[in-house]
């Protein structure tokens, strides 16, 4: 399988059947060669690949990310070799461990370390296979997941991450591993509106400590993550501008080592048509 440069990440929780479909048109008629989905609180993860995978003919699907405290780690890996065959080798299995409050809350397990749990769960799924050797990849945010990614799955699926970010995990993966790196953009050129919409959209993550500490190692500061977040944090975290310039934020993850770039595109609720002005737009960069 050959991870493609540019791809699309949407949350597709609120999503029904139709909507979902029209989605999967809407990506694959512009050109963009994966879709990433994440798993929440709505659809489980395996069940809706099976419906992006039946609804398009040659985009490559991905997790991003399959929570592993909701299977183990044999019905994963039967997941991610059961529709690679039943659907032409279309399918990434992105994994992540998820957060205290979706592990412990929700599904009422125990959250263990984030390291030894991401790693006996790569050794569970790659029992039947050597390491890397299905497609794989890892949640990785710190520099340890970073190299555990590289050493037992096939990259890793970096979200809410700045170029330098992704400059530092390609140096630890190595070039022969897939870095997918994840971007928030939207076409907006009103610095208010923009931030707006992306103080909206990460207003679900701030509280959620994984994420915290990734942006405290990337040279952000408390100060600049209280009250929805400072300009400057928001700005690193959501392209904003006219194509050109969001275009140009993508290109600096290309330029720090990313193989594969899935935009995310920010808008207001329920405003699919400027969801697909974005996609259609950017398609070229």
């Amino acid at each position: 399988m050959k991870l493609g440069r540019l791809g699309v990440w949407y949350s597709t929780d609120k999503l029904d059947g139709p909507q979902l479909r029209e989605l999967v048109r809407t990506v694959e008629k512009n050109g963009y060669s994966n879709l990433w989905y994440p798993e929440s609180r709505g659809y489980e993860s395996m069940s809706l690949a099976a419906l992006l995978l039946s609804s398009s003919e040659k985009l490559v699907i991905g997790s991003s990310i399959a929570n592993i405290y909701a299977r183990d780690s044999f019905t994963a890996q039967r997941a991610v070799v059961s529709l690679n065959a039943l659907y032409g080798n279309r399918f990434i299995l992105g994994l992540g461990v998820s957060h205290i409050p979706m592990v412990e809350g929700l599904r009422g397990h125990r959250y263990d370390k984030p390291l030894s749990a991401m790693s006996a769960y790569l050794d569970g799924i790659n029992k039947s296979a050597p390491a890397g050797e299905l497609p794989v990849v890892v949640a990785a945010l710190g520099p340890k997941m970073l190299a555990l990614s590289a050493a037992k799955s096939r990259g890793a699926v970096p979200y809410n991450v700045t170029p330098k970010h992704t400059a530092e995990a390609a140096a630890i993966l190595g070039p022969s591993k897939w870095l997918a790196v994840e971007q928030k953009v939207t076409i907006e050129t009103d610095p208010a509106k923009a931030r707006a919409l992306g103080r909206k959209e990460l207003s679900r993550y701030m509280a959620l400590p994984n994420y915290r500490n990734s942006w405290l190692r990337q040279g952000f500061t408390e100060d600049e993550l209280a009250d929805g977040g400072s300009d400057r944090f928001i700005d690193a975290m959501v392209l904003w501008g006219d194509a050109d310039a969001v275009r140009r934020g993508l290109r600096e993850h290309f330029a720090a080592g990313a193989t594969h770039v899935c935009l995310q595109p920010v808008h207001a609720d329920g405003d699919f048509a400027a969801r697909d002005r974005m996609l259609a737009t950017l398609a070229d960069t």
